[in-house]
């Protein structure tokens, strides 16, 4: 399968559905449409569904770091919450 397809925008507008479809059935990663011989769009098939939820998920991990000396589980006041004495509200 050949990587890319090189296209003027002329026969682009001309073949758009067809192009599309070709792409879509995996004839060429991506798509370039030329106008006076420079590339101005690229065009690419959508990723599967699996793999854009895969790279969706944990996609910053690694991205934060929390200092040793401190404690997530310690409370962070020193007075009470409103729930434990019934109120929701103060």
């Amino acid at each position: 399968m050949p990587a890319a397809k090189l296209i003027n925008a002329t026969e682009f507008k001309a073949t758009c559905l067809d192009l599309l479809d070709r792409l879509n059935a995996g004839e060429w990663e991506r798509l370039e449409v030329t106008k006076r011989g420079k590339v101005v769009a690229v065009v690419t098939a959508p990723a599967p569904v699996a793999e854009a939820v895969a790279g969706l998920h944990g996609f910053m991990r690694g991205s934060v770091t929390i200092p040793s000396a401190l404690d997530l589980t310690a409370p962070v006041l020193e007075e009470e919450f409103a729930a434990a004495d019934g109120a929701v509200h103060r």
